[in-house]
């Protein structure tokens, strides 16, 4: 038997993937966002309610759920090149239902495939990274690679403006995001390449097919068996998510009618969150790798959130500010998104990595995929219940007071956030903590 240790992959094979996964990514975070900026279409055009609209979202969570713990065995049992590449064909085919439609039953179709490909194509990338960054790099590469992500966010945002002739219609623009979809699987397919010729000439860790074949195989009983700082940052994870990507998917609606901004204007502040994450998540990520604390950033992105969306719901408009392209923003508006923005930086980039300082790496692909179904949960329900308030509240341009109902939700989640984030903290303070506040390359004990 051959005993001698491969070696690590180099810094350009390590970047190279970081790059590809990146892209696959891009098209992913796309795909999700697109339908963002034709809520107001569908509206006019098919005569959907806010409810209907929130199924959408509902539907892609209810999909994840059902694929995801599956989904995280599937990685670490047949390994991630090829968990890459089937799901980023399913997030093809999906975006494709999706714009073809033609009414309310094809596009729900249409997001309830992209769920069952989406999200395990997110757990599939970011075992990926654990496999190959280590320690003082982990969560710089975690947070370049949310950046590339979200300017898949961003850049759907965008399309309002530099795609704009797409916008007569709400199906035009949605086949635009399948184009781009196309750029995920043309990634994956790439990164199948480069992991399959390192097979056995470098080390990328113990996750993977390799790893669960020589421990018989990773048995679904164990995905339950973390430890309670596991189960504080999945909670943290749920509220968190269950938070952001339901404002996201009404944001842009909501600039327009409650604070009178055109679609343009509305989509550009709606970038705000993923572009200050884009910007700020790898710089987050490596102050944490070199100072550690984990779980006080943690607390202190959650406590910075809970009262934006009252502020933005309750405070004084204040001057007008302007953007790039002449366009204007209310003051408070637009302080809040960006304080938003930075949250959306700092809880991802110290949250995610987290998780593969304290869980065994043969079953990193399930704990992430755990915490992804966990999160699914909330993002499933959180969309119908903002929708059913809208409805309920009559929110409208000539009704802004209907939509308060919808931001004291995501308030109420936002304090369940710092509440998990403490418990966290005060977790990693007792004698035995796994380590989460030590700096990179400190002593971690794996579950």
């Amino acid at each position: 038997m051959n005993t001698t240790a491969l070696p690590r992959p180099t810094a350009t094979q390590r970047w190279t993937a970081l790059v590809l996964v990146s892209a696959a990514m891009f098209g992913n975070y796309y795909l999700y966002d697109a339908l963002g900026p034709v809520v107001d279409l569908m509206r006019s055009q098919l005569d959907l309610s806010y409810q209907q609209i929130g199924m959408f979202s509902t539907a892609y969570s209810v999909a994840a759920l059902l694929v995801l713990l599956a989904g995280g065995w599937a990685i670490d049992r047949f390994g991630t090149r090829t968990a890459l590449v089937v799901f980023a064909l399913i997030c093809l085919i999906a975006a494709a239902l999706t714009a073809f439609g033609p009414g309310y039953e094809g596009i729900l179709a249409g997001r309830f495939l992209l769920g069952l490909g989406a999200e395990p194509l997110i757990v599939a990338s970011t075992t990926v990274l654990a496999k190959w960054f280590k320690g003082s790099e982990l969560s710089f590469a975690f947070g370049l690679n949310l950046s590339i992500s979200r300017l898949g966010s961003a850049s759907a945002d965008w399309s309002a403006s530099f795609a704009s002739p797409l916008y007569a219609n709400w199906q035009d623009p949605l086949w635009l995001a399948t184009g781009i979809g196309g750029v995920s699987v043309a990634a994956a397919m790439l990164y199948w390449m480069q992991e399959r010729r390192a097979q056995g000439r470098i080390e990328l860790g113990a996750a993977g097919k390799a790893k669960a074949e020589a421990d018989g195989g990773l048995g679904f009983g164990q995905l339950f068996r973390f430890s309670a700082t596991y189960w504080y940052i999945v909670a943290l994870c749920v509220v968190f998510y269950s938070t952001v990507f339901p404002f996201r998917s009404f944001a842009i609606n909501y600039f327009q009618q409650a604070h009178g901004l055109d679609r343009a204007t509305a989509g550009l502040l709606s970038s705000v969150l993923p572009m200050a994450a884009i910007i700020a998540t790898p710089l987050f990520g490596l102050w944490v790798d070199r100072v550690g604390r984990r779980s006080w950033f943690m607390a202190a992105g959650s406590l910075v959130m809970l009262p934006l969306f009252l502020a933005v719901t309750y405070l004084p408009a204040g001057p007008a500010i302007p953007l790039p392209g002449g366009a204007t923003v209310p003051l408070t508006l637009l302080t809040a998104i960006v304080a938003f923005g930075m949250v959306f930086s700092l809880i991802p980039a110290v949250m995610w990595p987290s998780v593969a300082y304290i869980v065994d790496p043969a079953r990193l692909g399930s704990a992430y995929a755990l915490m992804t179904f966990c999160q699914q949960i909330g993002m499933a329900l959180v969309p119908l219940a903002i929708g059913a308030l809208n409805d309920w509240a009559g929110a409208a341009a000539d009704n802004v007071a209907g939509y308060a109902p919808g931001m004291w939700l995501y308030t109420v989640l936002s304090a369940f956030g710092l509440l998990f984030s403490w418990l966290l903290w005060r977790c990693e303070r007792r004698p035995g903590a796994h380590g989460l506040d030590q700096p990179s390359g400190g002593a971690a004990r794996m579950d």
